[in-house]
């Protein structure tokens, strides 16, 4: 009776330490599937998720702007007339379109780094900006001189695409006079890098200091040791140049 007791206790103890060797297990394994978020990306306060698997981060906004346009619908909260000058002095023309809500994921990744292709920025979408609006390249549809297209440029020099697409193609102006500053963190392009407003130091960035894709690298506030960001620039390419210095990744809606 005594063996059958003692053979029985340890069956059971078998069982625990088995039991607790695989809870450990699932734990370990949930963890490596996830990955802390680096801390500079949580400026980007728009967003409705931040997330990372370590490799990429997965950044979803609903793209809309938490400042008021006269592209908002009349009824919305966040509209407010405008008439008058734009950006670059010109006279604002109002586009037909209004600003609708979206699902973007865009998917960055962790660790940027160069790629010698440069792959050009498409049409649409090329980065994110702290309040989860897109920004756009220095082209309007399709590939055409944005001149056309600043007068329709709003109270805060953004306007939205067919399809209610509301984006930045240039200075952002509610993030470097209201939220931020003109030197300040503004988002980031697909490829990772970060994208700055057209101050350095208190001093006004010129096109001529940035190379072939609108930027350069140096300590910034943000990053001490230095890193290839972008700037936005009051001039043509206003912030991307020729392409991506970096590989890009992704974004849908």
């Amino acid at each position: 009776m005594k063996k059958i007791k003692i053979l029985s206790g340890i069956i059971s103890a078998i069982t625990l330490i088995n039991c607790s060797s695989n809870d450990d297990s699932s734990q370990n394994n949930s963890n490596n599937n996830t990955s802390e978020v680096p801390a500079v990306y949580k400026k980007i306060y728009g967003a409705a998720s931040i997330t990372s698997d370590g490799t990429y981060v997965y950044i979803k906004t609903t793209g809309t702007p938490d400042h008021k346009s006269v592209y908002y619908p009349t009824g919305n909260s966040l509209y407010e007339n405008f008439s008058g000058t734009t950006y670059g002095g010109y006279t604002f023309s109002k586009n037909p379109n209004s600003i609708s809500t979206k699902n973007y994921t865009f998917k960055i990744p962790l660790n940027p780094a160069v790629n010698s292709a440069h792959p050009a920025t498409p049409l649409g979408p090329i980065g994110v900006s702290l309040n989860g609006v897109p920004f756009f390249n220095q082209y309007a549809g399709p590939n055409q001189p944005l001149s056309g297209e600043i007068v329709s440029f709003d109270q805060w020099w953004g306007h939205p695409a067919q399809g209610g697409d509301y984006h930045y193609h240039v200075e952002p102006k509610y993030l470097t006079t209201v939220k931020a500053s003109k030197s300040a963190l503004l988002g980031f392009l697909l490829d990772g890098f970060p994208v700055y407003g057209p101050e350095e130091n208190g001093v006004a960035v010129a096109n001529t200091s940035l190379d072939a894709y609108h930027g350069h690298t140096s300590a910034t506030a943000d990053y001490p040791n230095g890193i290839y960001h972008y700037h936005i620039t009051s001039s043509d390419p206003y912030i991307n140049g020729n392409g991506f210095y970096g590989t890009p990744g992704t974004v849908s809606n």
